[in-house]
C-alpha cells in the first residue's frame, strides 16, 4: 500500500522553500505511533505525508526542509527513497515545544529566504495551491468547522483578510479553523516574532504556537489573506483517520481500479477499496472503504471501513471501523479494533 516508487519532479521548479514540521509524537494515535510516526500512517493506500508532498511537488515546489524528531529517521528514510530528486534538508527538533519552536529550529535553512511555504506534516488538504503561490500577500488556509475550540482560529474581515489569530480559544469569535498551510512573505519578521515568544516565555496550551507568532505579524500591520480549502483532514485520531480513508477512497484516483485487482479465490470486493501489492486474500468479503497494505494475508474474513497494515494476517475475523498496524496477526474475532504494529492476537 505504501508505494515506494520514486516520484518524478516537475519540469519547472519554483524558487521557494517548503518547511514541513513532522516532529510530533502523535499521542492521540497510540498505539500505532509507538512504532510509526504519524505522518507515515497509511490512508487510502499511501502515507499521510505523501499526500502533502505530492500536492506541493505538483505545483513545482522542490526545495523542502523537514523538521523531524520522534522516529524521525523513519520519515527521513521514506522521503529520501520516495523523492530522490527533491532538494531536502532535515533538521532535528530536540525539544518539541510547539509549532513555532519547530519553525525556529529550521532558522539556518530559511533565514535568508524572502518567502516560505509551511505545511504541517499530519494534515491532508484539498486546495488550489496556485492561489497560495499567486497571492500578493502572506496567506493561510482556513476551513469552517463546527467546534473551533480545538484549533487555531482566524477572524476575518469582509475582504477575507485576517484581522486576528487565536490558538484554541475558549470562546471563539470565528468558526474558521486554520488548517496548517501557510505562505509567509516576511520570513525575518516571523523569526523575530518567534524569538519574542521564546525569550518572553509566551506559551499557549504549554507550547510556543505558530498562531501566536503570526498574530504578532498581524499586529505589525503585515497583511494576511485567508484562502478557504475545499477539504481538510487533521489526521490526529482513529476516527478522523478512518473518515479520511473513506473520503479519499471515494474520490477518483485513490482506490484500486476495480477492473485491475488481481483475482483472488472466492473474494467479494465492495468498492471502493485499496489493495496493496503481493496480498493473499481468500474466502473473504472486503469493503467498502478498506485499505489493505502490501503483503497482507486475509482468510475467511469480513472487513469493512478499516485500514490494514503491511504484512498483517487476518484469519476468521469480522472487522469494522478498525485500524490494524503492520506485522500483526489476528485470529477469530468480531469487533472494532485499534491495534498497533508487531502484535499477535488469537481469540480461539
Amino acid at each position: 500500500m505504501q508505494c515506494r516508487r520514486p516520484i518524478r519532479l516537475p519540469i519547472r521548479a519554483l524558487p521557494m522553500k517548503v518547511v514541513i514540521p513532522v516532529a510530533g509524537a502523535g499521542m492521540r494515535l497510540r498505539p500505532h505511533t509507538y512504532t510509526q510516526p504519524k505522518p507515515l500512517m497509511p490512508v487510502a493506500g499511501k502515507p499521510i505525508i505523501r499526500f502533502i508532498v505530492d500536492k506541493l511537488v505538483e505545483v513545482g515546489l522542490t526545495d523542502f526542509v523537514f523538521v523531524i524528531g520522534y522516529l524521525g529517521e523513519k520519515i527521513r528514510d521514506y522521503i529520501e527513497v520516495t523523492y530522490p530528486d527533491l532538494q531536502t534538508e532535515f533538521v532535528y527538533q530536540e525539544d518539541r515545544a510547539g509549532s513555532a519552536h519547530a519553525i525556529i529550529t529550521a532558522r539556518e535553512a530559511i533565514e535568508d529566504e524572502d518567502e516560505i511555504i509551511i505545511a504541517f506534516g499530519d494534515t491532508i488538504f484539498d486546495v488550489d495551491l496556485r492561489q497560495f503561490l499567486d497571492c500578493p500577500h502572506s496567506c493561510l488556509g482556513v476551513k469552517k468547522v463546527m467546534d473551533p475550540r480545538e484549533f487555531g482560529v482566524a477572524e476575518l474581515d469582509s475582504n477575507e483578510m485576517v484581522t486576528r489569530m487565536v490558538e484554541k480559544p475558549r470562546i471563539p469569535k470565528s468558526n474558521m479553523a486554520i488548517v496548517g498551510l501557510y505562505k509567509v512573505k516576511q520570513v525575518s519578521a516571523l523569526l523575530k516574532a518567534i524569538d519574542y515568544l521564546i525569550q518572553n516565555d509566551v506559551r499557549t496550551v504549554g507550547e510556543f504556537q505558530l498562531t501566536d507568532a503570526l498574530q504578532r505579524l498581524i499586529e505589525q500591520d503585515i497583511p494576511f489573506q485567508s484562502i478557504t480549502v475545499q477539504n481538510w483532514f487533521d489526521c490526529g485520531r482513529k476516527e478522523v483517520l478512518l473518515e479520511t480513508n473513506a473520503m479519499l477512497l471515494s474520490q477518483r484516483g485513490y482506490a484500486s481500479d476495480m477492473f485491475n485487482i488481481p483475482e483472488f479465490e472466492n473474494v467479494i470486493f465492495i468498492h471502493p477499496v485499496a489493495i496493496g501489492a503481493n496480498c493473499n486474500i481468500a474466502n473473504s468479503i472486503i469493503g467498502p472503504h478498506v485499505s489493505i497494505g502490501d503483503n497482507a494475508n486475509i482468510q475467511h474474513s469480513i472487513v469493512k471501513d478499516s485500514i490494514i497494515g503491511n504484512f498483517t494476517s487476518l484469519e476468521e475475523v469480522v472487522l469494522k471501523h478498525s485500524v490494524i498496524g503492520s506485522d500483526t496477526s489476528i485470529r477469530g474475532i468480531n469487533m472494532s479494533l485499534n491495534i498497533g504494529d508487531n502484535t499477535e492476537i488469537d481469540f480461539h
